[in-house]
């Protein structure tokens, strides 16, 4: 946890000869309405539209793709943080997509998040004690306040902060400490499933490889599933078992981690693909520059809303007809009408 590098060694196995997937999601869509004015008329915000998949136990789903694409969106609706607009959400073989709050608060504790930026999604009037503790007391998982306190000392231990720390409030913290404290407090309910939304992105290079290195240790260590949101695309193949690659508000590509960053199929993936860098002196990546900006996802284009900017697209087939997902190889699933 403490090298500034990610180290290569093999990501733990998920559990997939379960009987079922921890979490499927089938047809989720979320749509926002808008109004600019009294009198104009309302506008649809479709900033998740029609995403489905499976996330097996122990297992970790990157997600990708440019700002704006509905990833965060995705990850606040799968724990009904967003009430979805259509689709279905299936938790542990149970249907949780309608819900009532009241009916879905026993299962919060199994499905938690950790948030982008460690300096504000920390209370500064609570100390790091009622921090990580508030759950706890929430969920009666402590007899008493001293079990509450020892519960609080061991979650700060297993996350390399100190237990003498629990009294100190956030402003006390550096970044690094801050997001510790943010994996503590979703750790302390024993969760078998965490959204990471963009967990590294606000922290120093050398920061992120110890919060990722430590994701991954408590991932091996509590067999915890990871719906991994980020920008950063070799965060996300050193992080993921599998990774789906969205466009506005939609899944374009799924894959085994290494099958996707060997041979990305869609035009879009190879665009993203093709901004990483190489470590190697002299060796160069031919970079797939995109035209144009992602449209608005108030107005997206007809038929595949990437072809405006693909290269590929053909007149008549991806400006009049959505592609659809399918499976090009085994568990690779693309939505191209032109991807072999």
């Amino acid at each position: 946890m403490s090298s500034a590098e990610p180290v290569a060694e093999k990501k733990p196995s998920a559990d997939k000869k379960a009987a079922e997937p921890l979490l499927e999601v089938q047809g989720l869509t979320k749509h926002f309405v808008q109004r600019r004015g009294l009198l104009t008329r309302a506008e649809v915000l479709r900033a998740v539209d029609g995403v489905s998949f499976a996330l097996f136990p122990g297992e970790t789903l990157g997600l990708v793709g440019e700002s704006g694409c509905g990833k965060s969106t995705l990850g606040r609706t799968v724990l009904r943080l967003y009430d979805p607009t259509a689709g279905r959400i299936r938790f542990e073989g149970k249907d949780i997509t309608t819900l009532s709050q009241s009916a879905l608060r026993p299962m919060r504790r199994h499905m938690q998040i950790i948030f982008q930026d460690p300096y504000s999604s920390l209370n500064p009037r609570m100390t790091v004690r009622d921090i990580v503790g508030e759950a706890i007391r929430i969920h009666e998982l402590a007899r008493t306040r001293s079990d509450e306190e020892q519960c609080v000392a061991d979650l700060l231990k297993r996350v390399g902060l100190r237990p003498d720390q629990m009294s100190r409030y956030p402003h006390e913290f550096s970044g690094g400490q801050r997001q510790r404290i943010g994996i503590a407090r979703a750790l302390a309910v024993e969760p078998r499933f965490i959204v990471a939304d963009e967990p590294v992105s606000a922290l120093d290079v050398s920061i992120q490889a110890q919060i990722v290195n430590l994701l991954r240790d408590l991932q091996d260590e509590l067999k915890i599933a990871y719906l991994f949101i980020a920008h950063d695309l070799k965060v996300v193949e050193y992080m993921s078992h599998r990774v789906a690659v969205m466009y506005l508000g939609r899944i374009v590509e799924i894959a085994d981690s290494s099958r996707l960053y060997d041979g990305p199929k869609h035009p879009y993936t190879r665009a993203l693909m093709s901004a990483i860098p190489i470590p190697e002196p002299g060796k160069k990546r031919l970079r797939i520059l995109l035209e144009g900006d992602v449209p608005s996802p108030l107005n997206p284009p007809a038929g595949c809303t990437f072809h405006p900017r693909c290269s590929m697209a053909e007149k008549g087939l991806c400006d009049k007809t959505s592609p659809e997902l399918r499976e090009l190889a085994d568990g690779h699933w693309v939505s191209c009408h032109l991807a072999e």
